[in-house]
C-alpha cells in the first residue's frame, strides 16, 4: 500500500508526499501555537485583579481669599477751580476723589509733563477751628498750580496726606498710615488752577503701616498738615475740647 503506483516515475509520487506530510506539519505546528496562545493569554487574564483601581477623584478647587478694608477709606469727591470737594465718607477717609485701593507695588503712572514742587501750592484748612471730644475733623485741601504753563501732578490718596500733629511737633495721625496704597488720580493743572479734597479724621491717632492699637486723642491744641510728595502745607491749629 505504500509503494506508489501510477504511469509516472515512482519519484514524483514520493516527493508528492512528502510535501502533503511536510504541508500536514506545518499546519498542525500552527494549530499548536494557536492554542497554546490562547492558553496563556487565558493565564494572564486569570492572573489580573479582579477589581478595577479608580483614579481619586479630584477635589474642588478652594475659593480664594477675597480681601476686605478694615475700615471705611472712601475719600471725598476732588473738586477743580478752587471748589473743594465733598465731605468723606467713613472713618479716617482718604483724601482724593473717592479713590479705590490697590494692590501694593503697582507702577506709577508715567507723566510727561508733571508739575515740579516748586509750581505748585498746597493748603489745609480744619472746617471748624474747635471739635468737641467724640466729634470727627474735618480738612480740606487745596493744591494750585503756581507756574506759568500747564502740567500735571498725580494727587491720589496715596500719594497725598493729611497729618495731624501736637503744637510742639509729636506726630499724631496720617490718612495713609491704615490706607497706603490708592490709586492714581492724575490731574491737568492750568496755570492758576485748583483742585480740592475733603479728608475726615476719626479722631485716633495712627503710626505708619497701623501696627498699634488706634487710641481716642484727648482735649488739646492740635495742627493739620497737608502734604504731596515733598510739598507741605503751613500748620493750620484747630482745638479738641471736652
Amino acid at each position: 500500500m505504500l509503494e506508489p503506483s501510477g504511469p509516472l516515475p515512482p519519484e514524483i509520487y514520493w516527493r508528492r508526499r512528502a510535501l502533503a506530510i511536510g504541508a500536514a506539519v506545518v499546519v498542525l505546528g500552527l494549530i499548536v501555537w494557536f492554542i497554546a496562545s490562547l492558553s496563556g493569554r487565558s493565564d494572564d487574564t486569570e492572573a489580573a485583579p479582579a477589581g478595577v483601581v479608580s483614579a481619586p477623584a479630584s477635589t474642588s478647587a478652594l475659593p480664594s481669599p477675597s480681601s476686605s478694608a478694615t475700615e471705611g477709606d472712601s475719600g471725598g469727591s476732588g473738586g477743580s477751580g478752587g471748589g473743594s470737594g465733598g465731605s468723606g465718607g467713613g472713618t479716617d477717609s482718604a483724601a482724593g476723589g473717592g479713590a479705590a485701593v490697590t494692590t501694593s507695588g503697582a507702577p506709577a503712572p508715567v507723566i510727561a509733563n508733571q508739575c515740579p514742587d516748586q509750581s505748585l501750592a498746597i493748603k489745609v484748612t480744619p472746617e471748624k477751628a474747635t471739635y468737641r471730644l467724640g466729634e470727627e475733623p474735618v480738612f480740606t485741601v487745596v493744591i494750585t498750580n503756581i507756574g506759568s504753563t500747564e502740567c500735571q501732578r498725580d494727587v491720589g490718596a496715596g500719594l497725598q496726606q493729611a497729618l495731624v500733629y501736637t503744637l510742639d511737633n509729636q506726630r499724631i495721625w496720617s490718612n495713609v498710615d491704615c490706607f497706603p496704597n490708592a490709586a492714581s488720580d492724575l490731574r491737568t493743572f492750568k496755570p492758576g488752577e485748583q483742585a480740592g479734597f475733603t479728608v475726615k479724621w476719626s479722631g485716633t491717632n495712627s503710626v505708619p503701616g497701623c501696627g498699634e492699637e488706634r487710641i481716642p486723642v484727648g482735649v488739646g491744641a492740635y495742627q493739620a498738615i497737608a502734604q504731596l510728595g515733598e510739598l507741605k502745607s503751613v500748620p493750620e491749629p484747630f482745638n479738641i475740647t471736652g
